[in-house]
């Protein structure tokens, strides 16, 4: 039986190149959806999603303040707004 393969005495390159994946980065970053994105450059939006978990691994980590000074007024609204007690 045989399997279907062909010799080729060069490797071919499988995958896309960083060209695509830079471009397609950018378009994510700049606010298009993964669907979206994929769609544009005629890839599976599954893979444009691997990238961008394999690109947000490499970004360093976001600094964390140690103490909280000043919170901004959105912040505290959602957190009130959020408890739902009530008084009799």
């Amino acid at each position: 039986m045989l399997c279907g393969a062909k010799y080729t005495p060069e490797k071919k390159e499988h995958g896309y190149g960083a060209k695509v994946r830079r471009q397609a980065m950018r378009l994510y970053v700049d606010g298009m959806n993964l669907r979206r994105t994929a769609r544009h450059l005629g890839i599976h939006h599954s893979t444009v999603a691997v990238w961008v978990e394999e690109y947000v691994h490499q970004l360093p980590k976001a600094p964390q303040p140690k103490k909280v000074k000043t919170a901004e007024m959105d912040e505290l609204f959602t957190f009130i707004g959020s408890k739902k007690t009530k008084s009799t």
